[in-house]
C-alpha cells in the first residue's frame, strides 16, 4: 500500500495521520519540533493539540524532514498557510518524480495572496496535486465522530487514491476536480464565520445567523463565478458544508474571534485569547483584493475587513450591513 507522510503535527495533521493509520495505511507523521515529536512517541499523545487522543502504535513519528520526504509515496501537508510555501521550498529538493502532493491547509499565501495550488505548481511542477477540504474539526475526526470531506485534483486517479486512503465507515471522502473552487470555499468561510460570530456575540438571534450564512454563501458564489470555479463545488462540502460548520461550531477559531468582538473584547485581546493562528485576519484582505480586481461586491466580507482593521466597531459594522438598500435576492 502507498505510504503516506503527513507533514505537520498540529491538531489537523495529527488527526489525519491517525485516520490514515486506523485505515491500515502505512503512515508517518512529521513534526518540526524534535522534542515534541519525542514526547509524542513516548506518551502516544499530542499533549498540546489533542491531549485526549491516543496515537495508534502503527503511526510512525519523526522529526527528520529529509528522510520522511525521500521515503514518501504520497505527501500530505497540514501546516498553517503562513508556513506552507516555506515547507514546499524545504522539501522540493527531496521529492522524487511522480510523488503526489496533497494538502489539508486552508487559506491563501499571506505573502503573495496566491492560492496554495499555485504555490505547489511553482515549487513542484509536474507532480499530481490535490486539496483535502470540507467541514471537519480535527478533534471530532480524532475521536472518530462521523465526518465527510472532499478531495479535489486535476488528476482524477490521484484524487481517488487520496480519498480511498482516508475513507472509512465514519469518514466519508468524496472527490472532485475543481481545485480553485475548493480552496476558495475553505478560505472564504473563515471570513464569513467572523461575521456570524459577531452577530451571535451581540445576541442578534438565530434569524440573523441564518441570514448571514445564506448571504455569505451568495458572496462565495459570486466571487467563485468571477474566478472560474463551479457553483456545485461551493454548494457542496468545500463551500456550504465548511461554511455552516465554521459559522456555527464553537471549535472554530474564526467564529470565536467574532464572538469575542461582538461581546466587546478588543481585537488584540481576542486574538491573544484564542492562542492559535486565526486565518481570517489575513485572508479577508486577499478576498477583498480578488473581489476588487474582478468587480465583485462582497458587503459582508467588506465589513469584516473594516472591523478587523479597526476602521469600524462591530456594532457599526452590523448597523451598516443592516442599513443597506432593499434589493432582489438574485440579480
Amino acid at each position: 500500500m502507498n505510504a503516506f507522510v503527513v507533514l505537520g503535527a498540529g491538531s489537523w495533521g495529527t488527526a489525519l495521520a491517525v485516520q490514515l493509520a486506523r485505515n491500515g495505511v502505512p503512515t508517518t507523521l512529521w513534526g518540526r519540533t524534535p522534542q515534541a515529536v519525542v514526547d509524542m512517541a513516548t506518551t502516544r499523545r499530542n499533549a498540546r493539540y489533542l491531549p485526549d487522543l491516543e496515537i495508534p502504535d502503527a503511526l510512525q513519528l519523526s522529526g527528520a524532514l529529509e528522510p520522511c520526504v525521500r521515503d514518501a509515496g504520497t505527501l500530505l501537508l497540514a501546516v498553517p498557510s503562513h508556513a506552507f510555501d516555506d515547507l514546499l521550498a524545504a522539501i522540493a529538493p527531496w521529492v522524487a518524480p511522480g510523488i503526489g502532493i496533497a494538502w489539508a491547509t486552508k487559506g491563501f499565501d499571506p505573502a503573495s495572496g496566491r492560492f496554495l495550488h499555485e504555490l505547489v505548481a511553482a515549487r513542484l511542477p509536474g507532480h499530481p496535486a490535490a486539496v483535502v477540504t470540507g467541514p471537519s474539526f480535527a478533534r471530532e475526526v480524532a475521536i472518530g465522530l462521523p465526518t465527510a470531506l472532499t478531495v479535489h485534483s486535476a488528476d482524477a486517479t490521484f484524487a481517488r487514491d487520496v480519498a480511498r486512503a482516508l475513507h472509512s465507515p465514519r469518514f466519508r471522502a468524496y472527490t472532485g476536480s475543481d481545485v480553485l473552487g475548493a480552496e476558495l470555499g475553505g478560505a472564504m468561510k473563515n471570513v464569513l464565520a467572523v461575521a456570524t460570530g459577531v452577530a451571535d456575540g451581540m445576541q442578534m438571534g438565530l434569524n440573523a445567523r441564518a441570514g448571514l450564512i445564506t448571504r455569505g454563501l451568495a458572496e462565495m458564489l459570486r466571487l467563485g463565478a468571477a474566478l472560474g470555479s463551479r457553483a456545485e463545488t461551493l454548494m457542496g462540502l468545500a463551500g456550504l458544508g465548511d461554511l455552516v460548520l465554521t459559522c456555527t461550531g464553537d471549535l472554530s477559531r474564526n467564529r470565536r474571534l467574532g464572538l469575542a468582538l461582538g461581546r466587546g473584547t478588543p481585537l488584540a485581546q481576542a486574538i491573544a485569547g484564542i492562542g492559535q493562528v486565526v486565518e481570517s485576519v489575513q485572508t479577508v484582505d486577499t478576498v477583498m483584493k480578488l473581489a476588487d480586481a474582478h468587480g465583485v461586491e462582497l458587503p459582508i466580507s467588506a465589513l469584516v475587513q473594516k472591523v478587523l482593521h479597526e476602521e469600524l466597531t462591530p456594532t457599526e459594522g452590523m448597523r451598516a450591513l443592516l442599513a443597506r438598500e432593499q434589493k432582489p435576492e438574485y440579480p
